[in-house]
Parts: C-alpha cells; structure tokens; sequence
C-alpha cells in the first residue's frame, strides 16, 4: 500500500508541469485545484493503509480488510479518478487545460487509481460500488445537458462512463476492462479530432463540415460510439453490462443506469 500511495503521488507530481506550462491564469487554477484534490485523496490514502496496518497487522493491499479503511480507500481512489459525488473538481480542471494534456488526464491518468481498485474491489462494500457507480452515471448525463463546453462535456463524459465501470466492477471486472479500453480508445479520438480542428466550444464543430468532411465523420462517430448507439463499438460494453446486471438479479438498477445512458445520447446527439 505504500508503494502504490508514493506511485500515486509521483504520477501526481508528474502531470503537474504539464498542465501549468500555459502561463495563464485559467491553467494555474486548474493546476492548483487538480493538485489540491489529489493530495487529499493520496493523504486518505496513506491514512486508511496505516489504519488498516494498526488494525489488522498487514500493509498487503490484496490483504486490507478492515471495513473503515476498504471504504475510505475507495471513496479516496473515487476522489482520484472523479466519480460522483466526488466529481466537482474535474469539469473545472479539464476545462483550465488544453487539449493534448486534457487527453493525458483523462485517459492516462485513470490507470492507475484504476488499477488499485481493482485490487481492492473485492473486499469493497457492494452497495457502495453501486451507489457511486449509480450517482455518477446520472451526474454524467445531467450535468453535460446544457454545456457549450467542448472540454467539459468530455469531462462529464468521463464520469458517466466511470460510473458504468464501477457498476460492474464488484461482479465481472473483465467488462470494466473492456469498457476502460474502449472508452480510452474513444476518448483519445475525440482530443485528437479536436486538437486538430483546434475547436473547444460546440459552435465552432458546426464550422468544420466544409473545411474537414472525413474528420468531422469521424467526430460525429466517436461521438455516437460514446453514447453507445448501436452498431458502433460503444454499444458493446452498455449492453454486456446491462445484460450482467439483469443477471444479477438487479432490474432497477440495470434500469436506471439504461436511462442515464439516454441523457448522455441526448448531448452526444447534439
């Protein structure tokens, strides 16, 4: 646990020049509240191994058990990767930074927290797993409703696709990898599509179409894909995970992740 708590913080630290090399005060306050959020959630980090360790004598990560510190963990690793209702910091930071290192944050920097919840989901509390995994599927598609924002609805994107992959995480974690490439796939697409449009804000994608038909394609397919609209690859992780769940014996829940996953078509289609 420590180990992965100092690799956590080096990622960190690393990512850090990256995003404040703009100069502007838009970057540094991105900067400055990315660093803020990931320190506390490293801090809980270390708290909750150490406690772990007081309690039951073992600093293994595949070893923590203590109820209190599985959960804390998990709720600092949510924290780390932006999952609802720890979600506020990552529309306003992704929004601060420009294109190519708002594609670092969004893909790369999932691995690793990502990683370590795979590790510890197992002894997670369920109905915890669901809720956030619930909460931030619905954050993710209500709150990318009314942006203009190329960045943010990404952002939101984000976190309605994490929310999926949690959802699943606590009974087939081969679909939260799979929806993790894809959705890292996707996204890259998306960054690199607009960093070559150098486009950001919804209005000026209606400008592309006679300057870039195969690339604006592209986009409009991308994004379709991560709404999850049949027959695109985007469909595919939606619909194993909900066939998964009404496995499970969990309609309702199956139900309402299928419904938040119509408000986040609404602002793809869009």
């Amino acid at each position: 646990l420590i180990l992965a708590w100092m690799g956590l913080e080096i990622n960190t630290m690393a990512i850090i020049p990256l995003m404040a090399q703009q100069h502007h005060p838009r970057a540094t306050e991105a900067t400055t509240k990315y660093f803020l959020t990931q320190a506390t959630a490293a801090a809980m980090i270390l708290f909750a191994s150490t406690m772990n360790a007081w309690t039951m004598g073992d600093w293994n990560i595949n070893q923590i058990s203590h109820p209190l510190a599985t959960t804390t963990v998990t709720l600092a690793l949510a924290l780390k990767i932006g999952l609802a209702p720890m979600h506020f910091w990552l529309p306003e930071v992704l929004q601060g930074l420009n294109l190519t290192t708002g594609l670092v944050l969004s893909t790369w920097q999932k691995l690793a927290p990502f990683a370590l919840i795979l590790q510890i989901s197992q002894n997670t509390n369920p109905a915890l797993l669901t809720t956030l995994g619930v909460m931030s599927a619905l954050v993710g598609g209500w709150g990318g409703l009314n942006q203009t924002q190329l960045r943010k609805l990404l952002a939101y994107s984000s976190i309605a696709h994490l929310g999926w992959m949690i959802i699943i995480l606590q009974f087939m974690p081969a679909l939260t990898l799979l929806n993790l490439t894809i959705y890292i796939t996707m996204t890259s697409t998306m960054f690199l599509s607009l960093k070559i449009m150098a486009s950001t804000k919804i209005n000026s994608l209606a400008l592309a179409w006679p300057k870039t038909p195969t690339l604006t394609t592209l986009i409009m397919l991308s994004l379709l894909s991560l709404g999850g609209l049949p027959p695109l690859t985007g469909f595919m992780p939606k619909w194993l995970i909900l066939q998964e769940l009404a496995k499970q014996d969990l309609p309702i829940t199956a139900t309402i992740m299928a419904m938040s996953a119509l408000l986040s078509l609404f602002f793809y289609l869009r």
